[in-house]
C-alpha cells in the first residue's frame, strides 16, 4: 500500500476526518505498517499504552479478562482505531486484542498521536464522542 493510500485510509476513521491530509501523510509516514495473521496478538490487557492502532484490513477481537474467563466485548474493522483509550488515559491497556483473520494495521505511537491532538483540537471532539 501507498503511504497516499494510507493517508486515504486514515482520513476514513472519523477521529482523522478532520486532519489535514499534509499532517495524515506524516503521520502515516512515521507509522509502523504491522501485520497479524489470525489469532495473533496486537496486545494484552494489562500492558502498557504505548500505541493505537488503525486497521486497514482484517478483523480482530476484543477481550476482557473476567472473574469467569475471557469475554469478548467488540470486535474491530477496517477503518477503526483500537488502542487509543490506554494512551489518553495513561494507563495499562483495558483489554486484549487478537486478530480473527490477517489483519494489517498502522501502529501509531503514543507521542506521535498525542502531538496530533495538540495540533487538533477538534480531534479532542471526536475522542469525546466515542467514549461517550
Amino acid at each position: 500500500m501507498l503511504l497516499n493510500d494510507e493517508v486515504g485510509m486514515l482520513r476514513k476513521v472519523p477521529l482523522f476526518a478532520r486532519v489535514a491530509p499534509a499532517k495524515l501523510k506524516l503521520l502515516a509516514f512515521t507509522s509502523d505498517r504491522v501485520t497479524y495473521s489470525a489469532g495473533q496478538t496486537l496486545f494484552h490487557q494489562g500492558d502498557e499504552g504505548d500505541a493505537a492502532y488503525v486497521v486497514l484490513s482484517g478483523t480482530a477481537d476484543i477481550i476482557v479478562d473476567s472473574a469467569s474467563g475471557q469475554i469478548k466485548v467488540a470486535e474491530v474493522e477496517p477503518n477503526e482505531i483500537v488502542g487509543e483509550i490506554a494512551i489518553l488515559c495513561d494507563v495499562s491497556r483495558t483489554a486484549t486484542v487478537r486478530a480473527t483473520a490477517p489483519l494489517e494495521a498502522l501502529r501509531i505511537r503514543k507521542d506521535h498521536f498525542l502531538r496530533l491532538l495538540t495540533e487538533f483540537p477538534e480531534m479532542t471532539v471526536e475522542i469525546v464522542k466515542v467514549l461517550a
